[in-house]
């Protein structure tokens, strides 16, 4: 167990994922309390001073220039949250909430935000006791960072909105009645402090990133039982092949390829055969999967980056200076986020094409890999499927961040529309690994007609570890329920690290 110290340790992706597994702790040290204090005293010394500063003694947005005076100041915190909680549609899930307190408090125990000590300890705390505010999903355009959803988030400081009870949801009071905890009354800039940011959009790209990394090795194993089934070439996976066009990507997938298929007696029985070439979908898998692992690295580049940033607005440098400016803007992450859509999308559609050739009846195997076509359909419909999630990944491909509607009376004249970037890619995620197991259902199907031949020992363990919920197609029967068991076999922790151990 590590314990990452919040605002003075760098959190790393690797971090995130412990930290979200239980395996690593979060806390404040002497030195990130000394940060929050020094910042919430910077900006007492600001209000004292009587300079006019953005969101301290202002309005906000299009009202920068209205003037608040010193009684207000709370109430104006207290109205920002109640007035920008206008989020709509169903929650986000439970853990994107939870990610989104850590992510925040990471950057305001930083100590440019100028909330107080007690803010930060009663997220934590919040955290600690599983009191987990809920967020509407839809809402924010990712440009004053991502103002309904932090909003949300953040009403249960002050005692209002709804937080998670298990898998149900209550109200904020009845939460805070059960802990013997009261609302709290937020100081100067607090409130600002709390709803600029761009944690909502974060937190859906680390999600993301960890499903996305999960799916990439998936492809690489479902592609290789693709292969064999098919009796595909492994050449085009050599080395020296991919050494003259080294993208780390196509490198790192050639080289897991050639480890899938060590000791292959499959791979070893057509090795003269007459065959020149595999189509693409075969041949190009570390090109095309390995494109798609480029943008997983540029995105997990970024992600940390925001991770370990101060996102909010104005940025308190000193007891004389604060500076409004733009790091709440989401374009960053928006841009990679709609990249990486892409890129999760191509691993859909690379699945889809090598689950048509395994129907197709050639090179050994049956037409619609069953030996009784006809009076049965055998596998012809869950390529319908397969195809059908592929086009609506692509309807979802559409680039959020190319979009930009003025808001705040024109004073945020553009915006990174990065939240729906975020949940897209989610959802073209969703998709990927439901095609994918489509496919893997194909290619163990597939395999059936190759024995007694077996592929390498660790393809021989995947396969046998969907036989153990999804036995060969003989006659028809609900093969429905069949894809629906190996969607829920892909989900388990034991076939992911099966998957991940690779």
């Amino acid at each position: 167990m590590k314990t990452k110290t919040l605002g003075v340790d760098f959190i790393s992706f690797e971090d995130f994922k412990a930290i979200q597994a239980g395996y690593n702790q979060i806390s404040l040290n002497e030195k990130s309390k000394q940060q929050i204090l020094t910042s919430q005293q910077n900006v007492a010394k600001i209000v004292a001073s009587g300079q006019t500063v953005y969101g301290i003694n202002t309005g906000f947005g299009p009202l920068c220039d209205t003037k608040i005076s010193d009684d207000e100041t709370r109430q104006l915190q207290h109205n920002l949250l109640i007035s920008h909680a206008v989020g709509v549609g169903n929650p986000i899930k439970k853990e994107l909430s939870k990610t989104m307190l850590v992510a925040k408090a990471h950057a305001l125990s930083k100590g440019y935000s100028g909330v107080t000590l007690e803010v930060v300890e009663r997220i934590l705390l919040m955290v600690e006791k599983d009191i987990i505010p809920v967020v509407p999903e839809k809402g924010s355009v990712g440009a004053s960072g991502d103002l309904a959803p932090l909003s949300h988030l953040f009403l249960p400081l002050i005692g209002e909105g709804k937080v998670w009870e298990g898998d149900k949801i209550i109200s904020t009071k009845e939460a805070l009645a059960k802990h013997n905890l009261q609302p709290l009354h937020l100081s100067a800039k607090e409130g600002l402090g709390l709803i600029n940011g761009t944690q909502f959009i974060l937190s859906h790209a680390l999600h993301g990133l960890k499903k996305f990394e999960y799916l990439l090795n998936l492809a690489d194993v479902v592609g290789a039982l693709s292969l064999e089934a098919y009796e595909g070439s492994p050449s085009p996976f050599k080395a020296e092949l991919h050494e003259i066009r080294a993208f780390k990507g196509t490198v790192l997938v050639a080289e897991r390829m050639r480890k899938l298929l060590e000791g292959s007696g499959i791979a070893h029985s057509h090795f003269d055969c007459g065959r020149v070439q595999d189509p693409y979908s075969l041949r190009c898998i570390p090109q095309v999967h390995g494109a798609s692992r480029n943008a997983f690295f540029h995105l997990q580049e970024l992600a940390e980056i925001e991770l370990n940033s101060v996102t909010d607005n104005p940025i308190v440098i000193s007891d004389e200076e604060a500076i409004s400016g733009g790091n709440f803007h989401g374009q960053p992450l928006a841009m990679a986020l709609d990249y990486a859509t892409v890129a999760a999308s191509e691993l859909g559609n690379i699945s889809d094409r090598r689950q048509y050739l395994l129907i197709e009846g050639k090179y050994g195997l049956p037409k619609l890999l069953t030996e009784s076509s006809g009076l049965n359909s055998g596998f012809m419909i869950p390529q319908y499927t397969s195809a059908a999630l592929c086009t609506e990944n692509k309807t979802l491909c559409f680039p959020a961040s190319a979009d930009s509607i003025p808001t705040s009376l024109g004073q945020e004249d553009h915006v990174s529309m990065g939240s729906i970037s975020g949940r897209k890619f989610n959802q073209v995620l969703d998709n990927v690994e439901r095609i994918l197991a489509i496919e893997l259902m194909y290619a163990c199907q597939g395999l059936e007609f190759r024995r007694p031949k077996q592929t390498s020992p660790y393809l021989e363990e995947v396969f046998a570890a969907v036989r153990g919920i999804c036995p060969k197609l003989e006659e028809d029967r609900l093969i429905g329920d069949d894809i629906n068991n190996i969607i829920a076999l892909l989900q388990t922790e034991a076939f992911q690290d099966l998957i991940m151990k690779f």
